[in-house]
């Protein structure tokens, strides 16, 4: 029963690609009872070309010291005085500065610490042999080659954002540096509605050449082990139950349209974002592939092939990209070019290789 609606559905898809269509004068449908033969060779595709991004660079990693930074929380002793580790602010009175279960000196968003008859004291960019040495040069005013203890009671300063279909989403703090491996199994994996295909890291620059894909998914470690998170990416798994394909141009519903979990082929797709009433060109429809991160497929299809029943209709894969062109466009460079506006404004809807390749400086 469910195969039977699934067909109903699909039929009725199509068919309303064929009224949409009828009234282009350029455009003839087939007469009624029309019988056609569909052969091996009968392709819809007319240019097919695999696009290719570099990967993010890998580089030898020289271990460096943990560098004190704003928000951190600091346990600071002095010669076993306990009072050293409390915070002051700048009227000189002490108090105690809490994060969950740790307590000490917090840095503030200026850099700064304050501490009992020293005052302010800028400890943030330091390491901890240093911030040692800061702190006792301060208190040789008041007592004899004092010894100093700092540690790091809990890190605030480097965060990394786990986000969407983790089984521990949140956020998380570097205590040390962290391979793309490490930074993932802060969440504890990912759950059973996870899209690994759409999986990416953001940071300030945009989004990151690294395929979590064969990374998760396929067990290629080198594509994580050999590469660092900074403080402040954003680690982001999507839900495979909001999976969309986008159609662009000659439409009036240009945007995202919903892929069911039957799947959509090319001509649902185009229904349901309903071809403009005048202007568009069947022969040169444009489909973006994503085939993971760095690597992804640009099609050309013959649209008008499928209409007359020369060719089978094409299925769409998750975040493809459609463009309906208004009338016979050049190169990619052109298509590109007039669907920039667009793919910008749905920019963290997109697929990691369309963001990566299109969007990135631009």
């Amino acid at each position: 029963m469910g195969r039977v609606i699934s067909t109903y559905i699909r039929t009725v898809f199509i068919l309303s690609v064929f009224v949409v269509v009828s009234g282009c004068a350029s455009f003839k449908d087939l007469a009624p009872g029309t019988v056609k033969q569909i052969s091996a060779s009968g392709n819809s595709v007319v240019q097919r070309e695999i696009v290719r991004v570099a990967p993010a660079a890998t580089a030898s990693f020289t271990p460096q010291p943990y560098r004190i930074g704003c928000y951190d929380i600091l346990s600071i002793n002095m010669n076993g005085l306990a009072d050293v580790s409390v915070t002051g602010d700048e009227t000189g009175k002490s108090s105690v500065k809490r994060s969950g279960k740790a307590a000490g000196a917090t840095v503030d968003a200026t850099g700064m610490v304050y501490l009992p008859q020293v005052g302010a004291l800028k400890l943030a960019g330091a390491s901890i042999p240093e911030a040692q040495e800061l702190v006792r040069s301060a208190y040789l005013k008041y007592y004899k080659n004092p010894w100093v203890v700092i540690d790091v009671a809990e890190y605030r300063s480097k965060p990394i954002y786990l986000l969407g279909q983790f089984k521990n989403p949140g956020v998380y703090y570097m205590d040390r540096p962290m391979t793309v491996v490490e930074g993932i199994a802060l969440g504890s994996g990912f759950d059973a509605t996870a899209d690994i295909t759409g999986a990416r890291i953001t940071r300030k620059r945009g989004v990151v050449p690294i395929d979590l894909h064969a990374l998760l998914s396929q067990g290629q470690l080198d594509a994580g082990s050999q590469h660092w998170l900074e403080p402040g990416d954003t680690i982001y798994i999507p839900d495979s139950r909001n999976q969309q394909v986008f159609v662009f141009g000659s439409v009036k519903k240009p945007g995202p349209v919903v892929m069911p979990p039957s799947g959509i082929n090319l001509s649902q797709a185009i229904a349901s974002a309903e071809l403009a009433d005048l202007g568009y060109d069947f022969t040169h429809v444009r489909i973006i592939r994503s085939l993971s991160a760095t690597q992804g497929e640009l099609l050309v299809v013959d649209f008008e092939k499928i209409m007359r029943g020369q060719a089978l209709p094409i299925m769409l894969r998750a975040g493809d990209v459609v463009y309906v062109p208004r009338s016979a466009v050049g190169d990619w460079n052109t298509a590109i070019a007039e669907m920039l506006p667009s793919l910008q404004a749905i920019s963290t809807l997109l697929q990691p290789f369309v963001n990566i390749k299109y969007l990135t400086n631009n």
